[in-house]
Formats: structure tokens, C-alpha cells, sequence
């Protein structure tokens, strides 16, 4: 007489059987499918990240992308990127040699934010130290915290290991400073509105006499890659507006402003006006409409709409209605789509650039500017 099986274990024998088949067990052991198709390694930066080189000769996306193909972390790699342009002295607008604040002194600001770890960190009114986003990669590495700010962000850098300068000038931005202090009034003690605009007006002439890269004057590095597999990651950078009032903190550390990255979507930075990126929150913008399924360049315009239409008050506007003052971002969405915006172009004859780097190598490109001509026409 047949013993009779339970349905139970003739269920459990017969799953048995299935997963024992070789063509299911070699099924088993393949690699498993990745639930995004597969992404266009690049790397996308403001234009002075295809101009300062390192001693093999290679910019800041270039070194970025390497990197990357190479199978390091994309935050590394865009991290080891910027750290080309705050080590270059001649770049006066991040790290080493940025023009200075009001009282000469260094100041600088970095984020950094990792999509597929989703950890971010960021450093303020860091001094002394030429690498900010170094220190703020520490901070996203070894700390529970986003931001740390001032003596406190440089005695925490002083414990992770890294070298304190007096004075992050160069004679070149020591002699501009020396200059700008020159052309103001020496007391400091004008109304603030007289104030404010003979800093700014000091500013504008030396930009006009070609004694500031009009790009520096805002000057920042912004930096966002993805890899093959769609991580992706980005870093902001800066030594902040030149002259800018001690203490001053812009867009660049603050996450969602300078920068902003969702590792299911895509990364966007600034440069520009500060203030504006801050009221706006425009990173974070960037990206949650890419995520509603607008492209980069789309997604970057939509931004700008909203700086203009956050700005109202006259002393920030042109004779056109329009804010005198110029933001650009840096887009890249999860699937290696990139983009550059800008409010404006650099002038009547020179468009605002940026920088990217794919497998066809690094390039410098223009930016779709949403307005012809300079912000101030």
C-alpha cells in the first residue's frame, strides 16, 4: 500500500525540485537586475572646472570623470575635482587665494552630499583651511551633524588632521582687497543703503576695468557626477562674495540651496547671487522637478522662474523689471542627462559657460541663458 503525501509536503518536495534544476540555479547565482536602466557616467561643474589642471594635467571634471570610470566613489571623485580649483591660487573665487571679506580675511564655505548613502555635510566661515570640502566630507563622515560653522568648524578640522593657515590670501587677492578697500569709504560708517551700494559700485569698476573675473565676483565651484550604475553625487565649493561682510554665509553650504542631491533622481548646484539661490531653495527645486519628470535643462528654467518672480525690491532690480544680478546652475539627473541655466548671459557678446566631461572628454559649453545680454542692461 502507497503512503499517501500531504499536500503540504508535496508543495515543499516539488519547490525543492524546482530550485535544484540547473537552469534555476544558474539563474540564482546571475547577477541581479538593476531596477534602473543603465546611466551615462558624467560629470558637470561651473566653467572654471575645466580651467585650473592638476600636475598630470588634468581639470577638475576630467580628474572627476576618471575617477569615476575608474570604479571610485562618485563623491570622491568630484570631491578630489574641486580640490584642483581650492588648491589653485590663481582662481580667486574658491579655496586658496579667493578674494577675501571685507576685513581681508579668508573665508570659505563648502557641502557635500552622497545620493546613495544619503548623508550630506557642509562647513561656514571656515579660516585657515585651503580644502573646505575635504572638511565637510569629514563632517558628513565622522559626525552625526550637516553643518558646523566658524572657529568651531576649524578646531574640528584641526582634530581630523588638517593644516591651519594665519592666511589663506595670495599677494593677488591681498593686492585686490588693498584695492576695493582703497576705492570705499574708509570710515565704515556710511548709511547702510550708501554703504552697501559704494561696496557693490567698488566692485562693479574693478570688474569693468578688468580687475575681476566678472564669473569670481560670486565666485563658487559647483561639481555633480553619476556613474554607470546612476549614483550620483556633488560638492559645492566657495570662497563666497568678495568683500562680503564678515560672517556672511551664502547659498553654497546650505542643502537645497548651493546644493542639493536625491540619489534617485539627480544633483543640481549654483553659483551667482547667494541670497537668491537661498530664498529660493533652488537646488532642492531642481530636483523635485526633475522628479515630477521635467529634463535638466527644464527643470533648471523653472528654477529661474522662480528666483524672478521672488524678486521684488527695486534695489535689486534693473531698468528692465528684472534682477540685476545673475544665478546659473549645474543639473545632472540620475540617468546622466545634463544641463546648464542661466538668468543671463555674461555679457552682450559672451555667453556664461560650464563645464562637463563625458566619455568624450572635457568640455566648456554655454549655458542656456533665459535672458539676452548682461544683468545689469
Amino acid at each position: 500500500m502507497k503512503k499517501r503525501i500531504t499536500r503540504r509536503k508535496f508543495v515543499a518536495t516539488a519547490g525543492v525540485g524546482t530550485l535544484a534544476s540547473p537552469a534555476l540555479l544558474a539563474l540564482a547565482q546571475a547577477p541581479q537586475i538593476q531596477t534602473r536602466p543603465s546611466s551615462k557616467p558624467v560629470v558637470v561643474s561651473a566653467a572654471n572646472g575645466n580651467k585650473s589642471k592638476d600636475a598630470d594635467g588634468l581639470t577638475c571634471v576630467a580628474r572627476a570623470f576618471n575617477m569615476i570610470t575608474e570604479g571610485a566613489d562618485v563623491l570622491d571623485a568630484v570631491v578630489a575635482g574641486v580640490n584642483i580649483v581650492e588648491l589653485d591660487p590663481e582662481d580667486t573665487s574658491v579655496g586658496y587665494g579667493g578674494l577675501p571679506n571685507a576685513d581681508g580675511v579668508v573665508q570659505l564655505d563648502a557641502s557635500v552630499m552622497h545620493g546613495s548613502l544619503k548623508r550630506a555635510g557642509a562647513v561656514a566661515c571656515l579660516e585657515g583651511v585651503r580644502t573646505p570640502s575635504l572638511v565637510a566630507k569629514k563632517v558628513m563622515e565622522q559626525t552625526d551633524h550637516h553643518l558646523l560653522v566658524g572657529k568651531d568648524a576649524q578646531r574640528f578640522a584641526r582634530n581630523m588632521g588638517f593644516k591651519i593657515e594665519a592666511d589663506l590670501n595670495t599677494e593677488k587677492s591681498r593686492t585686490l582687497w588693498l584695492e576695493w578697500k582703497r576705492r570705499t569709504d574708509p570710515s565704515h560708517y556710511l548709511d547702510p543703503n550708501d554703504r552697501a551700494e559704494a561696496w557693490r559700485r567698488a566692485g562693479s569698476d574693478m570688474i569693468a576695468e578688468g580687475l575681476i573675473d566678472p564669473v569670481h565676483f560670486y565666485g563658487t565651484i559647483n561639481c555633480n557626477g553619476v556613474n554607470a550604475k546612476g549614483e550620483v553625487c556633488g560638492v559645492t565649493t566657495t570662497s563666497g562674495l568678495a568683500w562680503k561682510i564678515p560672517g556672511r554665509v551664502g547659498d553654497s553650504p546650505i542643502l537645497g540651496a548651493g546644493l542639493y542631491v536625491d540619489g534617485d533622481v539627480g544633483a543640481a548646484g549654483s553659483t551667482g547671487r547667494g541670497e537668491s539661490n537661498l530664498f529660493s531653495l533652488s537646488s532642492f527645486l531642481i530636483v523635485e522637478a526633475m522628479r515630477s519628470g521635467m529634463s535638466p535643462k527644464d527643470a533648471g528654467m523653472a528654477a529661474l522662474k522662480r528666483v524672478v518672480a521672488n524678486t521684488v525690491e527695486q534695489r535689486l532690480l534693473n531698468g528692465r523689471g528684472k534682477p540685476n544680478f545673475n544665478v546659473s546652475y549645474y543639473i545632472v539627473n540620475a540617468k546622466g542627462d545634463y544641463a546648464g541655466v542661466s538668468l543671463y548671459e555674461l555679457s552682450e557678446k559672451e555667453a556664461v559657460r560650464f563645464a562637463v566631461c563625458t566619455e568624450d572628454g572635457p568640455r566648456t559649453l554655454q549655458t542656456e541663458a533665459m535672458f539676452n545680454g548682461a544683468p545689469r542692461v
